[in-house]
């Protein structure tokens, strides 16, 4: 490494790389020094006669005189480098963030291997991990009650059309003696149009059952020629969802998650309190798409933050344990609505709770891992530092810690296209989010992984929704059947954590779509008088989908570079939502038919899903990836020229410290 090379160790911090001499290459002794010393001009000596070997970086390097440099020169005798400040040369170790060594202390030197996790594994787990966690997962258990609102508060709710007083009624008896073939159904009614002729006529008004005191489905008359509509609120909030995703990625990566996530949560606040009492149709599907467009930001960008704070020995009980929560909120969702029946009342309840989230974000921190990757140093040292307090745990001295940073920072490559701001139009902003998704396409593990995971989370989604809003084509008690399928899903966040830690990511993701794909398949089979085996196997399916929905997570995150990270998932919950848009309208469009061709879709949805994850590897017990070059390794044909050349002048300044180290 040159002499007197500068290290960015953040923002407007920068260390001047110190030269190493031993003994073989001679002693300063008395005389001029010909050339710069620790960024000190010509003039400043050094006596040797305590030196005995080396200076600067080697133990027992002599000392140095003060007086004759022309200011004041911060060295020691186990070797601590020597830093000008402005003109007086002068180094002050706070304005740095590195702790100055007592002098009869050894230098250590950090592993070139070292990345984040080994300073998260140095903090353990403690008080600070956990208030991230338990924060997080409160907001968890309020998002089911806006995600799966459809079961509830827009039902497939029992109706009769509501007769006007020229509708004819028949008895069964006098439609057989009469050979009508035409009767009044829920949709219509019949009129005599002329003697003995007979004609159906559209009903406008209907008659709904008593479950429910009010809903969307009864308010706005959401059947029979409407019943898209039902659907259509279902997915509206889907397809927020959607559209959050893809802009949450990028976002996220540019402005730091607990950003994100303080917009995301006091933006869906506010929505979710206020759309409970809009007076149309139209304006309650508009806010329902708002809503939606804040959920992946909320949710993955805060289970992204939770991961990157938590230490590697104790990531999958933690990934897995996030989404206990969720079930929760599903279970208690059955008993909110089972006791407030008017849907304005009841999203009105479940949306109040979300207020006692919002003092939390004072407290909460943004991710150390990610303010190292983005060269944010001194912050990430400044949260490394509080959680250290909150655990109460020693670090490894600042400088240490700086320079795994800075590796982490070193090692990124630049992935990211030139954006021409000059024009800056709708045209040109679109079409460099689709440069940048098209990132995730660029290197081959980082194609398949985009591949695998897109595909994984398309049909998990569905199922996961298709089957919580499957009460109506069972034919079973929507309370019931909706506090059931949160029941179910409570094994995938306590029994599956150490069956996942044992086996791993990869075998469990294939094990569980395996199964659901043969509890789908096979209730079609059953006699239509075991109901209940029915139930029974649907459910199985809705239990092996939910821990398959946890895995992909958690499998993902572990699987894609911290700096595409929140890009490379926002991909992933894109194909999710477009997955859940759709499994209402499956739903819809199959309730007609015989009840078993929806799990026969869905069973067969899920066998494709288990098959495409078996290209990828595992992830239990590894680092994850920092960067790009971490996941592709450093010669890598998918990079181009500039990022090749990028990655060599990382690997050749890494060689080139540990030489000198």
């Amino acid at each position: 490494m040159e002499s007197g090379e500068q290290r960015n160790y953040g923002t407007d911090v920068w260390v001047t790389e110190q030269p190493r001499m031993t003994a073989n290459e001679g002693k300063a002794s008395g005389g001029e020094i010909g050339g710069k010393v620790s960024g000190i001009e010509n003039g400043g000596k050094i006596h040797d006669g305590e030196n005995g070997g080396k200076v600067n970086g080697i133990e027992n390097g002599g000392k140095i005189h003060e007086d004759e440099i022309g200011g004041k020169v911060s060295g020691n005798e186990n070797g601590g480098g020597i830093v000008s400040e402005g003109d007086k040369g002068m180094m002050n170790d706070s304005q740095i963030g590195v702790t100055a060594h007592d002098s009869t202390t050894t230098p250590t030197t950090p592993n070139p291997d070292d990345n984040f996790d080994t300073i998260l594994t140095k903090l353990g787990t403690g008080k600070w991990n956990i208030f991230y966690v338990v924060t997080m997962a409160y907001w968890y258990s309020l998002l089911p009650y806006h995600t799966v609102a459809g079961a509830f508060m827009a039902p497939d709710v029992d109706h009769t059309c509501h007769l006007p007083p020229n509708a004819l009624v028949y008895t069964p008896e006098q439609l057989y003696n009469n050979s009508h073939s035409k009767q009044n159904d829920s949709c219509s009614y019949l009129v005599e149009v002329s003697e003995g002729r007979l004609e159906k006529q559209p009903c406008t008004q209907w008659d709904f059952d008593d479950t429910f005191t009010s809903t969307v489905t009864s308010e706005f008359q959401l059947v029979c020629g409407k019943k898209y509509a039902r659907a259509t609120y279902q997915s509206m909030y889907m397809f927020g969802m959607l559209v959050g995703a893809l802009f949450n990625g990028f976002l996220a990566d540019r402005f730091g998650r607990k950003t994100m996530i303080t917009i995301s949560t006091l933006s869906y606040t506010v929505i979710a309190l206020g759309s409970a009492w809009l007076p149309n149709m139209w304006s309650l599907l508009t806010a329902r798409f708002f809503l939606g467009t804040m959920h992946p930001t909320s949710l993955q960008t805060g289970y992204i933050l939770v991961l990157e704070v938590t230490e590697l020995r104790m990531r999958s009980k933690i990934g897995l344990f996030q989404f206990f929560s969720w079930s929760t909120g599903t279970i208690l969702f059955s008993a909110w609505a089972y006791f407030i029946r008017d849907w304005r009342w009841l999203q009105t309840a479940v949306s109040l709770p979300c207020l006692l989230f919002l003092p939390a974000l004072y407290f909460l921190g943004e991710s150390p891992r990610w303010l190292a990757v983005v060269g944010q140093h001194q912050r990430a040292l400044k949260e490394v530092k509080r959680a250290a307090v909150w655990n109460k745990v020693t670090l490894p001295p600042d400088q240490e810690l700086l320079e795994i940073m800075y590796r982490v920072q070193e090692q990124a490559v630049s992935v990211r296209p030139s954006e021409d701001t000059s024009k800056s139009t709708i045209w040109t902003k679109l079409y460099n989010i689709l440069m940048r998704t098209a990132v995730l396409f660029k290197t081959p593990k980082l194609r398949l992984i985009t591949i695998v995971m897109c595909v994984d989370y398309f049909v998990v989604a569905m199922l996961f929704f298709g089957l919580t809003l499957g009460a109506s084509s069972l034919n079973v008690n929507h309370f019931v059947y909706v506090a059931i399928a949160g029941l179910v899903e409570l094994p995938s966040a306590t029994i599956m954590i150490p069956i996942v830690m044992y086996f791993g990511r990869r075998k469990m993701l294939i094990f569980d779509f395996a199964g659901c794909a043969v509890a789908l398949l096979a209730q079609p089979l059953i006699s239509e008088d075991l109901k209940w085996l029915s139930v029974v196997l649907v459910m199985v399916g809705k239990m092996l989908s939910t821990a398959a929905f946890n895995i992909v997570f958690l499998y993902s995150l572990e699987l894609i570079p911290t700096e595409l990270r929140t890009q490379g998932m926002s991909a992933g919950m894109m194909s999710s939502r477009a997955g859940a848009i759709v499994a209402p309208f499956i739903m819809s469009a199959l309730d007609a038919h015989p009840p078993w061709s929806i799990s026969v879709v869905f069973g067969c949805a899920a066998a494709v899903a288990a098959v495409v994850v078996f290209p990828l590897w595992e992830t239990m017990n590894t680092r994850l990836p920092d960067t790009l070059a971490d996941l592709e390794g450093y010669t890598n044909p998918g990079l181009t020229l500039d990022e090749e050349s990028t990655t060599q002048r990382s690997n050749e300044n890494r060689n080139e410290r540990d030489t000198a180290m």
